[in-house]
């Protein structure tokens, strides 16, 4: 990936982009979640969820949309 990252980033304004599996996800989400094995969700410096998108890529997209810093998280 060749997207630049600002290294000196407020801490504040970073988030985590992590995979779940659906399978691991309540049965209603479960049900919108159309045949997809995982999941991507995007959690502050404290945990919380902030979203749950279809895929790594858009996860991204939509930290980068909203002034956060996005980390992958394994």
């Amino acid at each position: 990936m060749n997207t630049p990252y600002d290294l000196n980033a407020d801490v504040g304004r970073m988030v985590y982009v992590k995979a779940i599996d659906v399978e691991a996800l309540p049965q209603e989400v479960q049900e919108q979640a159309e045949g997809l094995d995982q999941l991507f969700a995007v959690h502050d410096a404290e945990g919380q969820q902030l979203a749950l998108v279809a895929d790594r890529k858009l996860a991204f997209a939509l930290a980068r949309q909203h002034d956060y810093a996005p980390q992958p998280l394994h």
